[in-house]
């Protein structure tokens, strides 16, 4: 009689019987408990804000899942090559301004960073592109001028002071980075000969969508979990420092994670806080924050995010404050 994978499974007969009866009644216990603690306040404001940043973002994160597996099934390496130039230092600020063309957020940006240094795209230029892609495309800067009625200049002042960080972090990974705090990226060779395009799309997209979805989750829950525990009397005493209200908005986007089409209102909301440290607010929070930094983990690595994440944070202050105190 033929082996079936079930008769070479090393684990113990009584194991599966067990674990169906956890999967029986646990979810089960978890809803009760979690629906009777639900009614508190807090906790129904923590599950608005999760839903919230989770449901704003995961089309985004649809659209960049499903431009990365179509990036590999049907776009030629070719196309790479002709397009970028062939010095990455000259390919950085080519792939910076390329983020205007793409209308996503951060969530969207990360899966088709990871595709284009899958096709051999070199890592500073799809790192300018991850950064720029979420900050400068025209859904935010449309909603950027709407929210900022009386202040046109906060446009400009977004669009440049986002594109000199991209810029700075792609150098900086030339300068400073490491292939070894990259997580392994899977080398796609593009489409397969007698592999069907379609197939080879819906794999790619399946296996990315679901990879960072999760960590999607796990950075809404934690954002969540800020917006709940941090009164609101905490913001007031930072607006009155300038330089401390810079830092705070700048560590208050990293920790809100607000879609990157939605943080102007927010800001334009702050009104209690200087032009300047709004214009922080706007640029550290498409280029770094909670969800993204989960994505980027799960992505590339911890070890890369954790370095990445505080360079580009650091970075993004520093020209938020020079050319915002320039243009504002």
């Amino acid at each position: 009689m033929a082996r079936t994978g079930l008769d070479n499974d090393p684990l113990p007969g009584w194991f599966w019987p067990l674990l169906l009866l956890g999967a029986a009644t646990v979810p089960g216990a978890a809803f009760y408990v979690v629906g009777r603690w639900g009614d508190d306040p807090a906790m129904q404001a923590w599950r608005t804000v999760c839903l919230a940043v989770t449901v704003q973002a995961l089309p985004f994160l649809l659209l960049g899942t499903a431009l990365s597996g179509a990036i590999n099934a049907f776009v030629p390496t070719r196309v790479f090559s002709r397009v970028l130039p062939r010095r990455p230092v000259f390919a950085v600020p080519v792939a910076g301004i390329a983020g205007v063309v793409l209308p996503g957020c951060e969530c969207a940006s990360v899966p088709v960073a990871k595709s284009l240094i899958g096709r051999g795209v070199p890592p500073a230029a799809a790192f300018a592109f991850l950064l720029s892609a979420p900050a400068v495309n025209p859904v935010v800067l449309t909603a950027t001028a709407i929210a900022f009625p009386g202040s046109p200049v906060m446009v400009p002042a977004r669009l440049l002071a986002s594109l000199a960080t991209s810029f700075a972090m792609g150098w900086l990974w030339l300068l400073l980075g490491r292939e070894q705090w990259l997580r392994p990226v899977v080398r796609h060779t593009g489409h397969r000969p007698g592999q069907s395009r379609w197939k080879e799309f819906r794999r790619g997209f399946q296996h990315d969508f679901l990879h960072a979805g999760g960590f999607l989750v796990l950075g809404a829950m934690a954002a969540a979990t800020f917006n709940v525990t941090v009164p609101r009397s905490v913001l007031e005493v930072f607006s009155g420092s300038p330089w401390l209200s810079v830092l705070f908005l700048a560590a208050l986007a990293i920790l809100l994670a607000v879609c990157s089409e939605a943080d102007a209102f927010l800001a334009a909301s702050l009104t209690g806080f200087s032009p300047l440290a709004r214009l922080a607010f706007m640029v550290v929070g498409p280029m770094v924050d909670l969800k993204l930094i989960a994505l980027q983990a799960g992505t590339f690595g911890r070890a890369f995010a954790v370095r990445f994440s505080a360079a580009t944070a650091v970075v993004a202050v520093l020209c938020s404050a020079l050319i915002g105190g320039v243009l504002l």
